[in-house]
């Protein structure tokens, strides 16, 4: 069950630091670049904890639930962030990300808090993948990918009618 957790995490945090935003001289992008970027390596950091997490320790289950705790924090704030007009598609996305870690959370702490319930660890995990499955589909977005899987639907504009984050490596050619 961890292993499926620590896994999911990991690979939504190498995709998400992937990232680079930011267009030159627009300051409202600048600061969407800072506070995603900050989100990633924060999701980055949780990983690394829960990894570390020795599955005998008696305190285990308990830095766990700390660290999901923390983590639906961070996700909670992804979600407050003020995403800039080029994006603002993705609003609902990073809000349904963080409902979703919020709903994870809460069935994480049905399962291990008292006695194990298996229940709610799987609806746990089935609200966790959903919240990365949205981070991710953010990740493709800001990467001006079209997302592509069940349960998406894309409305696209014309390409002049909007633009993407383009990668810290694209601007240092440009210069």
């Amino acid at each position: 069950m961890k292993k499926r957790i620590f896994l999911s995490v990991l690979l939504s945090c190498l995709f998400l630091l992937m990232t680079g935003c930011g267009k030159k001289n627009d300051p409202e992008l600048a600061s969407y670049k800072r506070n995603m970027t900050d989100f990633y390596d924060r999701l980055a950091d949780y990983d690394k904890k829960i990894n570390s997490i020795d599955p005998e320790s008696d305190s285990a289950t308990d830095e766990l639930l700390g660290y999901l705790d923390e983590m639906n924090k961070v996700y909670d704030i992804m979600s407050r962030i003020e995403i800039p007009d080029q994006f603002n598609g993705i609003s609902d996305i990073a809000v349904e990300a963080a409902e979703y870690m919020q709903k994870a959370n809460e069935f994480y702490h049905l399962a291990y808090d008292d006695e194990f319930d298996a229940d709610s660890e799987m609806l746990a995990a089935q609200y966790y993948q959903r919240a990365n499955s949205r981070v991710l589909v953010m990740l493709e977005v800001l990467h001006g990918e079209v997302p592509e899987g069940e349960g998406i639907s894309v409305e696209t504009k014309s390409s002049y009618e909007f633009s993407v984050i383009e990668s810290e490596n694209a601007e240092s050619n440009e210069d």
